[in-house]
């Protein structure tokens, strides 16, 4: 194992805690748990994980407001674990910056599956496996994406994404100048129908900019709003 992989489990039902720390482990994964909102998010922003696996519905402080506090400091992957039937809830996830949910009752397998494809994704991993002739860059002036190493530099800087961030970030510059609505950002992205609700696209937009904005005013405009439409990737040469 080429570095330690650490997942916080956060569930207020022990036996969930339980199973998922014994999947993981087998991983060799290093677990950490928290049994309430408010501790694991005290333990999120003092800690480095590499996966967050987060209960929605939680006494007191909930899934939701912990992502959503999370994001204001830190692009760690978060899988939320969500129960049948909490529709507009996974849909508030991915807004304030879910990156994948699973539906209870979950298989522990399909659990250990997902947090190793959000591993292979997550820009927080990246550094790992850092390849100097990558063969997945795309280049463009102010904003250089380097796929092979999931890292995003704008003007030389290193911006660190989510890997839905990531993604979209991606999959709009490697078809620059088409646009595209929010439905198939939705369906390439996001792989989920929100049935109509479209705002998580336009939450994700407004982040990627923010982000890009602090080290680079040119990259963030290559994201252009395309109203009554979608969203596009324009090359700025500037």
């Amino acid at each position: 194992m080429d570095q330690e992989v650490k997942v916080l489990i956060v569930d207020d039902e022990a036996r969930i805690r339980k199973l998922l720390r014994m999947y993981l482990e087998r991983e060799n994964y290093v677990i950490e748990e928290a049994e309430d909102g408010e501790s694991a998010l005290e333990l999120a922003l003092n800690n480095e994980y590499d996966c967050i696996l987060l209960d929605l519905m939680m006494p007191g402080m909930d899934g939701i407001e912990v992502c959503k506090e999370l994001r204001q400091k830190k692009s760690t992957p978060v899988i939320m674990l969500t129960a049948k039937g909490e529709e507009a809830n996974r849909v508030q996830g991915f807004e304030v910056g879910t990156d994948d949910y699973i539906v209870k009752p979950f298989s522990p397998r399909e659990v250990v599956l997902r947090v190793k494809a959000l591993l292979r994704r997550s820009s927080q991993t990246s550094y790992i496996h850092t390849d100097t002739k990558a063969k997945d860059m795309i280049v463009y002036p102010h904003l250089t994406i380097d796929n092979d190493a999931h890292r995003v530099t704008a003007d030389g800087k290193d911006v660190n994404l989510t890997p839905k961030e990531y993604e979209l970030l991606y999959f709009l510059s490697k078809a620059p100048d088409k646009v595209f609505d929010r439905e198939h950002l939705l369906k390439e992205v996001w792989h989920y129908d929100f049935f109509g609700d479209l705002r998580t696209v336009d939450t994700h937009v407004k982040r990627l900019r923010e982000k890009l904005n602090k080290v680079s005013e040119q990259a963030a405009k290559m994201i252009v709003t395309v109203w009554g439409v979608g969203y596009k990737f324009e090359v700025n040469n500037e």
